[in-house]
């Protein structure tokens, strides 16, 4: 069942970054990073960092996005792209000129607000609007003790630490809660480009969905089939606050391993799919269709060369889902 149409709703203008990524009845897509195959190691070699995000800027995908793995948990089995996010943000916000950068997402209740705050706003200074933050509130139990923090409380930290960042954003605010008092004689410095950092809440985050639509800039969610999203589309924009015509985006991961044959039919692998470029534009599109505004696509398991499957995708997809203007 298609979601509700967005033909006459805007989102909210934001940043550079957000406002290229997230516009209505509009899909456009990223890359996750590491850009690499590491389908039988937790740990990537990170090699040709740099040149395959300058790549994928160069061929023209809409943003990069980067995870917030503080420890390589066993279980988990994946390190994302190893480097501290807010370090690797900064990197790559000197060596590339136009690309969104992301992450998804930011675990809040592993860090204090504080430092999330300051350095969400230096990368989005530095890059010029670019940054847009996903934040989540963990699904790693093994992290919580080593941080000496509790699992149990995670969304009510959550919601703390995400009050404590938009009020940082203020100028010199009064803030009393459980990360901390400022008495509105001191500042935070420096300041986001458009008065506040873009964030959007990762699944339910231990949140009431109300909440998520409501304070939120948007959502970020998991791979379903088309039906089930769907309806996490319309349940999640049926609570957004502001009239009719007030709408908020939302965007998926996808794994993919693209393969040779244009036509061939695909196959289930871990949170996507293995097929050829045909079926993954047609289900692109579905996405489309249902209201989604952006898909990460995640390359850990693409069997081939990865510069050569960046340059297809591009070739192939970003001309079906042209970004306004261009």
């Amino acid at each position: 069942m298609p979601a509700v149409n967005e033909s006459t709703k805007t989102f909210p203008r934001i940043n550079r970054g957000y406002n290229r990524v997230f516009q209505p009845n509009r899909l456009s897509i990223g890359l996750i990073s590491p850009l690499e195959n590491h389908a039988m190691e937790s740990v990537a070699s990170m090699a040709r960092h740099l040149e395959r995000a300058q790549l994928a800027e160069q061929a023209g995908f809409s943003a990069l996005w980067l995870r917030d793995v503080p420890f390589n948990v066993p279980s988990f089995g994946d390190a994302g792209q190893i480097f501290d996010p807010f370090v690797y943000l900064g990197f790559l916000a000197g060596q590339t000129q136009s690309i969104a950068l992301g992450v998804a997402s930011m675990i809040l209740p592993l860090r204090h607000p504080a430092h999330v705050a300051k350095a969400a706003a230096s990368v989005d200074q530095i890059s010029g609007g670019r940054l847009i933050l996903g934040i989540a509130s963990g699904d790693r139990p093994d992290e919580y003790p080593a941080l000496n923090e509790t699992y149990e409380n995670r969304g009510e930290r959550f919601r703390e630490s995400f009050r404590y960042i938009r009020e940082m954003a203020r100028t010199a605010p009064a803030l009393n809660n459980r990360y901390g008092r400022t008495n509105g004689e001191m500042d935070l410095l420096p300041k986001p480009t458009a008065g506040k950092i873009p964030m959007l809440i990762t699944g339910g985050s231990q949140q009431t969905p109300q909440w998520g639509a409501s304070h939120t800039d948007g959502l970020i969610t998991y791979p379903r089939n088309i039906e089930d999203q769907a309806s996490v589309v319309r349940s999640w924009r049926s609570g957004i606050p502001g009239g009719a015509e007030s709408s908020k985006p939302v965007m998926q991961s996808l794994y993919i391993d693209l393969l040779a044959d244009p036509g061939a039919p695909p196959q289930p692998i871990h949170l996507g799919f293995r097929s050829g470029i045909k079926f993954l534009k047609t289900y692109l599109k579905s996405l489309e269709e249902i209201g989604v505004n952006h898909v990460a696509l995640n390359l850990r398991f693409n069997q081939t060369d990865i510069e050569q499957t960046v340059l297809h995708l591009a070739e192939e997809l970003l001309p079906e889902f042209p970004e306004e203007g261009h």
